[in-house]
């Protein structure tokens, strides 16, 4: 006669397979949580500039791949991730606490507002406003995939106390600014100037002028009236080293 196995013996069974199965399962979850653990921060971006969709097509192609990611994209992705942001309007940036301008087109009087709004509730800002920008483009005048040759942000800086100025009678080519321990990278630069007006802000100048770190209520950003820097046709490592030095000194400081 077959004898079944005794109830003590099921239970024993039972936990031996159980026990198995936790195994198992610890050796698959510290990946997952690994994955949970690591979440990277996000930082919006807000351009005109062809950093993340690239230059080369249109979306499709972007999302077949068949556009390569450019030096700036890949160098902001390594510790971040990067949310396009196509408005600054009131709640565009809820849950941002770090955000990028570079060359960004011109804000309305709505979006002005919301942006100063949220910096003074404690936002970071790292803004590239180019007054003659040099950076190639395949895309002709008047096209919208072009990047904008001159920024407009008057009134948002204004509020801040400063104008961007541009020298006319620089010479033309590439030079290097020391800033902060590093070199930036610029041609055709502009330069900040403080107004003399009571501004909604303190701001520090640097650089020749080229810089300007403002504390802004509870939160700050940091100027750069230059856009050369985060040109993707020159992938050099004084660039690169340039835009991780000033990202460190927005973000991480």
């Amino acid at each position: 006669m077959l004898q079944l196995p005794s109830s003590k013996t099921i239970a024993a069974l039972l936990s031996l397979a159980l026990a198995g199965c936790s195994v198992q399962s610890a050796q698959s979850d510290p990946p997952e949580k690994a994955r949970q653990d690591t979440a990277r921060t996000e930082i919006g971006l807000f351009t005109t500039l062809p950093i993340y969709w690239g230059e080369g097509g249109d979306i499709a192609s972007v999302l077949n791949g068949q556009v390569e990611d450019g030096w700036v994209r890949q160098a902001l992705e390594q510790n971040s991730e990067i949310l396009p942001l196509d408005t600054l309007e009131a709640g565009a940036l809820n849950g941002i606490d770090q955000v990028i301008l570079a060359q960004p087109r011109p804000l309305a009087p709505s979006e002005n507002v919301a942006f100063d709004n949220w910096l003074r509730e404690g936002g970071r800002a790292l803004i590239f406003a180019d007054p003659m920008l040099t950076q190639h483009s395949d895309h002709p005048l008047g096209d919208p995939r072009r990047p904008h040759d001159m920024v407009v942000i008057s009134p948002i800086l204004a509020r801040w106390g400063l104008d961007l100025v541009f020298n006319e009678e620089q010479p033309s080519g590439e030079r290097f600014v020391p800033s902060e321990g590093s070199s930036l990278p610029v041609e055709l630069a502009g330069h900040f100037e403080p107004l003399d007006v009571a501004a909604y802000a303190d701001c520090d100048l640097s650089a020749e002028g080229l810089v300007a770190d403002c504390k802004i209520g509870e939160g700050r950003a940091l100027l750069v009236a230059d856009a050369a820097l985060l040109d993707d046709h020159h992938p050099d490592a004084a660039r690169k080293s340039a835009l991780a030095a000033l990202i460190d000194r927005i973000f991480h400081h």
